[in-house]
């Protein structure tokens, strides 16, 4: 029954994505927008018995809901100003404070599906409360309709207000950098994957404001080279996340969990995991060089337009939005370099890190409790086993590690068919203009810079088999050679066994350089001396009372660092406050007197004819 519903779920998610895309009516297309947020809702309550996964399923509803209601105001202003349903006639809407404001709220409905801070909250609790599966099918393919919402509404309505332009360009910078931030210090793979998406939705939409700038000062160059960049955005964004949450829904399955795990996918119980899973392993570490943006990925290509998009400022005639674009681009610059940090922790622990020292003790202890109280990940996996995906997941993984490397390099063909895609926004001509020859790109403005993936493909395995070769001429057998030397310590506590980083130690500096953003926690507190049986570097958590713990033979300080949610704790926590205090309130009315409710009845009855009375 399990499996059938959350099949059912997959199937209306797709229809609702399969139905908003070929709507022709507005009301066909609200229709479909709220039969995704349904879909959305049942995905990730899927699991609604686990901790965490029913509030996420309600967050997600609720932003769904305020997504749907924007979007129905919007389309209902342009109706009743157009005086048809049809999508293709709303454009026809009279300029004017209706129109604007349409435009305004059809942008927001959009914004919020895709992430758009301060809306961006629902994405990382709705991608980790869903199910493996089900994680590639909401960030992979279906939150992308929010994006081909944004698309229509500027081929419908052209350039929004210059204010909602700066708007959008402030807060894509923002939402890029805000993902990327918390995606490098999160110590759960789900979550580390889930803020990434932020981070993409914020490069996209960045774009998308280079779009809306060109169609402001009505440069049709500036609006190609924007939405392409975007749009290949879209592209590497889809087929890498998809790729991600495919490969780590085994990857956290299998894990091994410890002493000090926190969670299903923590990225230290985590660690080397990804060695016995080959197939699933694999496709992690192309997600991750895919999103951190290196050459031979459509990561690269991607980023390498959007940046030569945000640098064609100097373009624009209009002082203010030349300082907006920059201040995106820095932003988006920042983002791409925090990118390869955030990535590089993903591979070095979970592909590459070899697993966790452990004692046998605390082995066998982990285990007695497993094999007494086993949790639904150990029922799927086995005891002491690891479980790859058969020959259908591996298919699968294979298709998208194709399409994060391929479409890199037939990157000239891939552009030719968005360019026509693209057409209804802008003249096919002008985007083709990205083509400077049949395998050579650049950003639409010709001699400004150019870029061939294509042959990056081709010289750059050249230039490694080169190396490969001198190398073994000049170095013989030595090259294969195999010495095992302790690793090296310097100063710090060591990098080997026992003492090898953790994911946190990995995340500090980018903690400690981001706090002003993170507002980071720290604290720094003793702890009782390990007893015999406890494993060296998992310290028993109680506190030692006195001030004299430390001086204490084998006792040892614990470090907790934490990050904030600066939305959710300056934002939402403060308007929930007000809006709880109100269903306190109503919460007593439901269980008054009959007598009572009557009276409220025959109150409100009174104040609507005499309201009536007046207004005639």
């Amino acid at each position: 029954v399990g499996r059938r519903g959350l099949g059912a779920g997959y199937a209306l998610t797709l229809g609702a994505v399969a139905v908003f895309l070929t709507a022709a009516d507005a009301f066909t297309a609200l229709l479909a927008w709220e039969l995704l947020t349904v879909a959305f809702y049942l995905l990730v309550g899927f699991e609604r018995g686990r901790p965490g996964r029913g509030s996420g399923a309600l967050i997600t509803l609720a932003f769904g809901r305020i997504s749907g209601a924007a979007l129905l105001v919007g389309l209902l202003l342009l109706a009743v100003r157009s005086g048809s349903l049809s999508i293709a006639s709303l454009g026809q809407a009279p300029a004017g404070p209706a129109r604007e404001t349409a435009q305004a709220l059809l942008i927001a409905g959009f914004a919020i599906k895709v992430g758009l801070v301060p809306f961006q909250v629902w994405l990382p609790r709705g991608y980790a409360a869903a199910p493996g599966p089900a994680r590639a099918i909401m960030g992979g393919v279906a939150v992308n309709v929010g994006f081909y919402g944004l698309w229509r509404a500027l081929a419908l309505l052209g350039a929004p207000p210059a204010w909602l332009i700066g708007l959008l360009l402030v807060l894509a910078g923002l939402t890029a950098l805000l993902g990327i931030a918390h995606a490098a210090v999160q110590p759960g793979l789900q979550r580390v994957i889930a803020y990434s998406s932020v981070e993409n939705s914020g490069l996209i939409l960045a774009g998308y404001g280079v779009a809306l700038t060109g169609a402001a000062i009505a440069d049709e160059r500036l609006v190609a080279v924007g939405l392409l960049a975007a749009t290949l955005q879209i592209v590497a964004h889809t087929a890498a996340k998809s790729l991600l949450f495919t490969a780590s829904a085994v990857i956290s399955v299998n894990g091994d969990r410890g002493p000090r795990d926190t969670g299903d996918d923590n990225l230290d119980a985590l660690r080397g995991s990804a060695r016995r899973l080959p197939w699933s392993g694999t496709g992690l570490a192309i997600g991750s060089l895919t999103l951190a943006g290196l050459p031979l990925t459509i990561g690269f290509a991607s980023e390498w337009f959007l940046l030569e998009a945000l640098m064609q400022q100097f373009r624009v005639p209009v002082l203010g939005y030349r300082l907006l674009l920059a201040v995106a681009g820095a932003a988006v610059a920042l983002t791409v370099g925090f990118a390869g940090v955030t990535f590089v922790r993903l591979i070095g622990l979970v592909v590459l890190g070899p697993p966790p020292v452990q004692a046998a003790q605390s082995v066998q202890a982990v285990r007695a409790v497993r094999a007494a109280q086993p949790d639904a990940s150990s029922e799927r996996a086995g005891p002491g086993r690891s479980r790859d995906y058969g020959w259908l997941g591996r298919a699968g993984i294979v298709g998208l590690c194709a399409a994060c490397l391929a479409t890199a390099g037939a990157l000239p063909l891939v552009i030719r068919v968005l360019a026509a895609g693209l057409s209804p926004v802008v003249p096919l001509a002008v985007t083709s203009g990205a083509l400077r020859s049949p395998w050579v790109v650049q950003p639409v403005f010709s001699g400004f810079s150019i870029l061939s993936p294509s042959w990056l493909w081709i010289v750059m395995p050249l230039l490694a088999l080169a190396v490969l070769t001198v190398t073994r001429l000049l170095a013989g057998t030595r090259m294969t050679r195999i010495r095992r030397v302790p690793a090296w310590r310097s100063a710090s506590a060591g990098v080997d066994g026992a003492d090898c980083y953790t994911a946190t130690g990995f995340a500090n500096p980018t903690r400690r350089v981001l706090a002003a953003v993170l507002h980071t926690q720290s604290e720094v507190r003793p702890l009782r001396p390990a007893p015999a049986a406890t494993v060296a570097g998992t310290p028993d958590s109680g506190p030692e009372p006195g001030p004299a713990a430390g001086s204490q033979p084998g006792a040892r300080l614990g470090y907790t660092s934490d990050v904030i949610e600066v939305v959710e704790a300056y934002l939402y926590r403060p308007a929930l406050r007000p809006v709880l205090a109100v269903v306190r309130a109503a919460k007593r009315l439901q269980s008054g007197r009959l007598d009572a409710y009557l009276g409220y009845m025959l109150i409100a009855l009174v104040a609507v004819l005499a309201l009536v009375t007046a207004l005639a």
